[in-house]
């Protein structure tokens, strides 16, 4: 018998594709596990993702979520179960996935614009910028009409054709979300977007995802360690951890009960006066967000 407090989300029949709110699924994973050298990374996981939600992706390190998307993208098999993204088997529908790896930076002598970092997203299976004579004139004009669609819409006309290393980190990160998006994907995978940014950028990027999500139907799934940047914007929260991974809204998941039993030690969860949550007694808590004094082996922390 399944443990109700490890699913906040009761596992039980597969979904529809499309719910009752008339949203499809855009993602479905259903009685997942994956082994990676005869160790069970995680197990028994059912997870729904619809289009046009925000979910955030949490939990420590080494806990399985840089797993979890490779097994989204189709690049690491299950040992049980299936998952299935944007109506097709994992990794069948990558071209409608946009991603967005860990942080890269750029060194300040790097001279390529904000702008042709975007149109990579378009020509990125040639990587390169591109050259002329490469489209014809309509297609030409289709491409940098969109580029210069997805700069607006990240907020980044003022310094997109600035050298990206001259621009600071979360106008960076607009930029290379707005490369995510050239190509109108339908799901959007962010894998810790908000690292290294300062909390003014965090609230500022999570509010522009939020957004994005809004109004272009995208399914985003952002890895984070600190929820607390992302609260006011997120509709559910999966967390990963102990072996297994709870889906649920940021109530449902983030709580005493729910997470003391996922680790199987006993945690507490408190609510700051200023409304950030604060987890007590996590073990092996290596969470790094923008405060770098942070103690990575504290007995509290702020959560992510």
């Amino acid at each position: 018998m399944s443990d109700p407090a490890l699913t906040a989300r009761e596992a039980g029949p597969a979904e529809p594709a499309t719910s009752a709110g008339g949203a499809k699924v855009a993602l479905s994973i259903e009685g997942a596990a994956v082994s990676l050298g005869g160790r069970t990374i995680w197990e028994q996981v059912d997870i729904r993702v619809r289009e046009g939600e925000f979910v955030a992706i949490l939990g420590p390190n080494g806990a399985g979520k840089s797993t979890l998307l490779k097994v989204i993208l189709g690049l690491q098999p299950l040992a049980a179960g299936r998952a299935r993204a944007l109506g097709a088997d994992a990794g069948s529908a990558n071209e409608q996935i946009g991603y967005l790896p860990q942080r890269r930076t750029f060194d300040a002598a790097t001279r390529i614009r904000g702008v042709d970092i975007v149109r990579l997203g378009l020509d990125g299976a040639r990587w390169g910028l591109p050259l002329p004579g490469r489209l014809g004139g309509s297609a030409r004009r289709a491409a940098g009409a969109r580029v210069r669609e997805v700069i607006d819409l990240v907020g980044a006309g003022d310094y997109a054709r600035r050298p990206i290393g001259e621009l600071s980190g979360g106008e960076q990160q607009r930029l290379l979300i707005a490369q995510a998006l050239v190509r109108r994907p339908r799901m959007l995978i962010l894998d810790e977007p908000l690292d290294s940014l300062d909390l003014a950028n965090q609230s500022a990027v999570a509010a522009l995802v939020q957004r994005v999500c809004r109004d272009e139907g995208v399914a985003v799934l952002l890895v984070g360690h600190d929820v607390n940047p992302l609260l006011e914007y997120l509709d559910r929260v999966i967390y990963v951890a102990g072996g297994r991974a709870v889906e649920g809204t940021v109530g449902e998941v983030i709580n005493s009960e729910t997470l003391s039993r996922l680790y199987g030690t006993p945690i507490e969860v408190l609510t700051a006066r200023d409304g950030r949550l604060v987890v007590v007694g996590q073990p092996e808590a290596p969470f790094h967000h923008g405060h770098r004094h942070d103690h990575d082996h504290g007995d509290s922390h702020s959560h992510g």
